[in-house]
């Protein structure tokens, strides 16, 4: 089967993704090929097996780009061209209507304003009709593209898109995430029962500590995080990622009292030898789909403590991997991180049932394979 991947960006989680999964493709033994802008991305990948084409199309407004990267799918003829990002999915489906060639669109998210009408999560934004009507009748309308698939990373997503987009039951596929094959060969680290083992930077080692992997946005609520973390006098914080928040979150700390507690390590290329020194991994997120920072910390045979939203509950069983809590719950947040930290044997137990259930279902030859049964559903 002859797949082309299609980006019309060079970072960010659909990235990351598309490059995982194409390579996991081609390791499989099919015809692999990635449209992209340039980026660093492609070298990794042709290393890989997988063939790549660079085309740029900078915005919507780039007629020229357009053309570019309609030109290389044409030329590529590909039984399934999978559409990785909104851009790609506009353009893609667009140019595939009258050519009839089976398209495939990863839906990763779904936009804050609408956030709140995916099940379980919070309200993480001002609502915006024109932002639901706009989103609406544009997926609704490419999604009749004739053998045409809306592929999720969670079926809360997929119920949203059912649901709120009006998009036909048979057109919408959940899919989980999945870690690629570095993450699911890494060793559990051998850590103590009295906290972390490995040594990273100059946080000193603690009782134990709790680890934030992500960006730093509002929809992260991170300052949930370091207020919980206040109420533990025992317990440390490493926060493992950038962004717009950064500013506030510091402020958070100062507030608090607590930055002898807290270390921001900023973003980090590999994030694993961090998680590696932690015994938690804490996402107190008002919104999520299927989130790699959980599925990393499950590889690593960390326990998670995450908001019960969105596409979480479908990774994580609360009491089993680790526990779920109410978003914008700070006192259960704070409950949640308490019981672990005073407890750990149940630390092991579930951080060895999260990576058990990471190489069961959610390593990246899960998702290709199931991908490439959506494709083989098209293509016939």
């Amino acid at each position: 089967m002859r797949i082309v991947h299609l980006l019309t960006q060079t970072r960010g989680g659909p990235v990351d993704h598309a490059v995982d999964v194409a390579a996991e493709q081609a390791a499989l033994g099919h015809d692999t090929h990635l449209v992209s802008p340039p980026g660093p991305h492609l070298a990794a990948l042709a290393e890989r097996g997988v063939d790549v084409h660079v085309a740029t199309m900078s915005s919507l407004r780039d007629v020229r780009g357009a053309r570019d990267v309609a030109e290389r799918v044409r030329a590529l003829a590909p039984d399934v061209l999978h559409l990785q990002d909104r851009r790609a999915g506009l353009v893609g489906r667009t140019l595939a209507r009258p050519r009839g060639a089976g398209t495939v669109y990863t839906l990763h998210g779904v936009p804050d304003p609408l956030a709140h009408l995916v099940r379980g999560n919070d309200v993480v934004a001002p609502a915006d009709r024109r932002v639901h009507l706009t989103n609406a009748i544009g997926e609704r309308w490419l999604s009749r593209t004739p053998r045409s698939v809306v592929v999720t990373p969670a079926e809360a997503v997929a119920e949203f898109a059912r649901a709120h987009f009006r998009i036909r039951a048979d057109r919408v596929v959940a899919v989980p995430n999945g870690v690629a094959p570095e993450w699911a060969a890494v060793p559990v680290p051998a850590r103590s029962s009295a906290g972390s083992s490995a040594e990273v930077g100059t946080l000193d080692t603690s009782p134990t500590t709790v680890v934030w992997l992500g960006v730093m946005q509002p929809v992260k609520r991170v300052p949930d995080l370091v207020a919980a973390v206040a109420a533990l006098p025992d317990v440390r914080l490493l926060l493992v990622g950038d962004g717009p928040e950064r500013p506030s979150i510091e402020a958070a700390v100062a507030e608090a009292g607590i930055a002898d507690r807290v270390e921001l390590v900023g973003f980090q290329d590999d994030p694993a030898p961090w998680l590696a020194r932690a015994d938690v991994l804490a996402l107190p997120s008002g919104a999520e789909a299927c989130p790699m920072a959980v599925l990393q910390a499950m590889a690593t045979g960390l326990p998670v403590v995450a908001s019960s939203v969105g596409g979480v509950p479908e990774v994580v069983r609360d009491g089993v991997d680790g526990v779920l809590v109410r978003p914008g719950d700070r006192e259960g947040l704070a409950a949640a991180l308490g019981r672990l930290d005073t407890d750990p044997a149940l630390r092991r137990q579930m951080g060895a049932s999260a990576r058990e259930r990471l190489e069961s279902s959610f390593t990246v030859r899960h998702c290709a394979e199931r991908l490439l049964a959506v494709y083989e559903r098209l293509a016939s």
